[in-house]
C-alpha cells in the first residue's frame, strides 16, 4: 500500500499550482503597481506643468505685487530695473484649514505686502485637481521667484514679472500589494517653472 501510495501522482499538479499561486499573484499584483504608479506620477506631472501656466496667466496670488511700485524701494527710481534685493521672490502656500499665506524668500527683506489672494490661489488648485482630483489645498505651493524682468513705476502693471514655479508635495501612492498593511508609498515631490505673463487674467489654456 505504502509502494502504491508513494507511486501515486494524482493531484501533484495541484499541489504545484498551490505553490505556485501566491506567486504568481504578486507577480502580478506587483507589475499592476508598477502601472499605477507610474500613471499617477503622470497625473502629478502633469498637474503641476498646467498648475504652472495657470499660474503664470492669471491673477496672482501675492496680490500686493500687482499695485506695488518699487520705485523708491532700495535706491531705485522709476524706470530702474527691479534688483533681487528689492524683490527676492516670494512663497504662497496653505497650511491646515486655514486661508493661504505668503512669505519673503528665506534671506529676503520684502518692502511690499504679503497678502495672499484666496480665490486666486483656490482656482488654481482647483485647475489642477481636474488633471489629479486628489490632490489637496496643502500639497500645492507656488513661488514668485526673481527674474531680471521688471522695472520700477511700470505703469502698464506689476513692477516684476518673476519666475513663476508651482510645486506639487506630500503625495502618497497606495499599491495593492501592501493594501492588507494599510501602507502608503511616498510619490516624488514635482515642480514646474514658467516666466509669468500678464498675472491678472481669471482664466488660462
Amino acid at each position: 500500500m505504502w509502494s502504491a501510495l508513494h507511486r501515486n501522482c494524482r493531484g501533484s499538479t495541484a499541489a504545484e499550482f498551490a505553490l505556485l499561486l501566491p506567486l504568481t499573484l504578486l507577480f502580478l499584483l506587483g507589475m499592476i503597481d508598477v502601472g499605477r504608479y507610474m500613471w499617477e506620477v503622470n497625473r502629478a506631472e502633469k498637474a503641476t506643468q498646467i498648475g504652472a501656466r495657470w499660474a503664470a496667466a492669471t491673477n496672482i496670488i501675492a496680490s500686493d505685487l500687482n499695485t506695488y511700485n518699487f520705485a523708491g524701494t532700495g535706491g531705485l527710481t522709476a524706470g530702474d530695473a527691479v534688483s533681487s534685493t528689492a524683490f527676492p521672490g516670494v512663497s504662497c502656500t496653505k497650511s491646515g484649514g486655514g486661508a493661504p499665506s505668503c512669505s519673503c524668500a528665506t534671506g529676503g527683506t520684502c518692502s511690499f505686502g504679503l497678502t495672499a489672494d484666496t480665490t486666486a490661489f483656490n482656482r488654481l488648485v482647483t485647475r489642477m485637481q481636474q488633471i489629479k482630483p486628489d490632490i489637496t489645498a496643502n500639497q500645492v505651493a507656488v513661488d514668485y521667484g526673481y527674474s531680471g524682468i521688471g522695472f520700477a513705476g511700470d505703469p502698464t502693471g506689476a513692477d516684476v514679472s518673476p519666475l513663476v514655479t508651482v510645486k506639487l508635495q506630500n503625495l502618497t501612492f497606495s499599491p495593492m500589494l501592501l493594501v492588507l498593511f494599510s501602507t502608503n508609498v511616498s510619490l516624488p515631490d514635482f515642480s514646474y517653472t514658467v516666466t509669468a505673463e500678464d498675472l491678472r487674467g481669471t482664466q488660462s489654456n
